[in-house]
């Protein structure tokens, strides 16, 4: 399966279409391999977890929570990244 991430790169996974779930990053469809965390997501798009906020169904994740919390089909997520500069 590829996907592509928030800032538009391809990702690519060997997990086969039948164990995915359909979730909402920001706003656009996203297929996503089932019974993964917010941690593996952000692993998949190449994230930097410390450098996100991330909002699951109008909830604020804590950073100590991104392992342990577990995406679900119809999920809506929103990520903010920071960036640097002045």
């Amino acid at each position: 399966m590829e996907t592509t991430s928030a800032n538009g790169n391809k990702n690519s996974s060997k997990i086969s279409n039948s164990s995915n779930i359909l979730i909402i990053i920001n706003g656009d469809e996203k297929f996503i391999p089932e019974d993964i965390s917010i941690l593996e997501l952000l692993d998949i798009y190449k994230i930097n977890k410390d450098r996100v906020v991330i909002e699951l169904n109008k909830n604020i994740i804590g950073k100590n929570d991104f392992e342990e919390t577990l995406l679900r089909d119809k999920d809506l997520l929103e990520i903010v990244t920071f960036v640097g500069g002045g």
